[in-house]
């Protein structure tokens, strides 16, 4: 249950609330006919952080404007709290936003950076000191207070913009990848910092990122996007919370963009011996399929003798060499062509012979550029995610032990799951 800021820090927040928002077929087309967001529907609960994600061009940021009023909205209704919104001003909204650049006054301190919107309301001056001295305990950043923003670092700055949206104890933050011209490092840290944030303040909050680490480590539930094609009118992939995204996704699409490194993807197909045991043939390799990733994949012996397309997430595979069990019937065997060493775990990359997955999205991209498939070549890339404790040098050839209990199955069609029903 999410720690409300009157509940756990009533010094932040006396009388302000947080609110449900509602998106009802919410869509945006531009002057010149370009439609950037369609038929999306979506209720971001009271107190949830809900993170857009998706490549460029997918309309995430879109969205986020158009919930904050800073673009028209064309299609549909968007609720803030049960109050209809689409003709309301950005001000009106009561709406936090945080961006990308920081958006500081160079030539103000952060003290009247983060007091800046209260002054422009007319709040009362000692109102304003509460407030702002309150957030930059939260956010520790006291000591910064008489400091302009050139004498921070960029952390330190992203914790002021932040400031300035706290202080104003508003009913929803809205937050466009406000991490994303940090350093690594620094990256990894705001991001904890900020699931400590909402955690206590329990906001509602939308946060757009096109990382699918951040939105898989911060939201409580993920809204994948996509872009919008003459063929798919609409944005949402699919919307659930991160485990439920990486165990259960629903499309290729999904599959594809959530984890890391990206599910691996090959054309297969299932065939059932006499005696009724399953086995996947992909390129040359063939492999007994373990009951469990039948059972998640309803009405999937009918796709028996077909051709799908299967993935298999880095992480199911295990170097033979390092496995408690020895499993024959689901071990392939591969040449490596690099090996990278992370510490904790190698990645091992290889090819099999096999023409890569064509997706729809691939599939409209050739057909606009022009380009003919076979220009993709016939070799299908593979990587595998194994320990470290078995050297595995570039070049050699190796034994990779697959779990096919968690393998998914997509139909060559649709690109959907084979069987998709979401989890509860």
């Amino acid at each position: 249950m999410l720690l409300r800021c009157t509940e756990r820090y009533p010094e932040l927040s006396k009388e302000s609330a947080v609110a449900e928002i509602k998106l009802e077929d919410i869509g945006k087309i531009y002057p010149d006919g370009t439609r950037a967001v369609g038929e999306v529907t979506l209720t971001i609960k009271d107190g949830e952080f809900l993170v857009l994600v998706g490549p460029s061009g997918c309309g995430k940021s879109t969205v986020l404007r158009m919930i904050a009023g800073l673009e028209e909205i064309s299609e549909g209704k968007m609720y803030i709290a049960d109050k209809l919104v689409n003709d309301v001003a950005p001000k009106d909204r009561d709406i936090a936003m945080v961006f990308q650049n920081y958006a500081l006054y160079p030539h103000m301190t952060v003290f009247d950076n983060m007091a800046f919107g209260l002054k422009l309301r007319k709040t009362p001056k000692d109102e304003i000191k509460r407030r702002v001295d309150d957030a930059a305990e939260v956010l520790e950043i006291t000591e910064f207070l008489d400091r302009k923003p050139k004498a921070l670092s960029g952390g330190q700055r992203q914790r002021v913009a932040m400031g300035r949206a706290i202080v104003r104890e508003p009913k929803a933050f809205l937050m466009d990848e406000p991490l994303s011209n940090l350093d690594a490092k620094l990256r990894v840290a705001m991001r904890t910092e900020l699931g400590r944030l909402h955690l206590r303040l329990g906001t509602t909050t939308v946060y757009v990122t096109h990382d699918q680490v951040e939105a898989m480590t911060l939201g409580h539930r993920v809204a994948v996007l996509q872009a919008v094609t003459a063929k798919r009118p609409y944005n949402l992939a699919q919307v659930a919370p991160p485990t439920e995204l990486f165990n259960n996704p629903a499309n290729l699409f999904v599959a594809g963009f959530i984890g890391s490194p990206a599910m691996n993807m090959v054309y297969g197909e299932l065939e059932q011996e006499s005696e009724g045991r399953v086995y996947l043939k992909f390129a040359d390799k063939r492999v007994y399929v373990e009951s469990e990733a039948l059972h998640s994949h309803p009405g999937i012996d009918n796709y028996y003798g077909k051709k799908i397309v299967v993935g298999i997430r880095p992480g199911l595979f295990e170097d033979a060499r390092a496995a408690e069990t020895q499993a024959p019937e689901r071990t392939i065997t591969v040449k490596t062509d690099v090996n990278e060493l992370l510490g904790s775990e190698s990645y091992v990359h290889f090819g099999l012979d096999e023409a890569p997955v064509i997706t729809p999205d691939i599939e409209e991209l050739l057909a606009d550029t022009g380009t003919d498939a076979e220009t993709l070549g016939h070799e299908t890339r593979f990587t595998a995610r194994v320990s470290p404790d078995v050297p595995v040098p570039d070049g050699s050839e190796i034994d990779l032990l697959i779990d096919t209990s968690k393998l998914h199955f997509f139909d060559l069609d649709t690109s959907d799951k084979i069987g998709y029903a979401p989890r509860s």
